[in-house]
């Protein structure tokens, strides 16, 4: 069985958000399925997603994120700030 390295519990869920890549770029929808304090898991359907990146949660509610893993469409980021 493979050990759980995550840090934090993870929540599942089914929200939509946005991803910005770099400033002055247009955000671009995702769907987050799953979220702890540490990070996400996002599903997207584009192909380029950069190193860090920004994720948008609501207007006022943005995180700072790097890329942990990609298989397909699905990819794991941690938050870095």
């Amino acid at each position: 069985m493979l050990a759980n390295r995550r840090r934090s519990e993870r929540r599942l869920c089914r929200r939509i958000a946005k991803i910005q890549t770099g400033a002055g770029s247009l955000p671009r929808d995702c769907t987050v399925t799953d979220i702890s304090d540490g990070g996400v898991k996002v599903v997207a359907e584009y192909l380029e997603i950069p190193p860090q990146f920004t994720i948008i949660f609501a207007p006022d509610h943005a995180r700072q994120c790097r890329l942990a893993w990609r298989i397909g469409c699905e990819f794991g980021a941690e938050f870095i700030d």
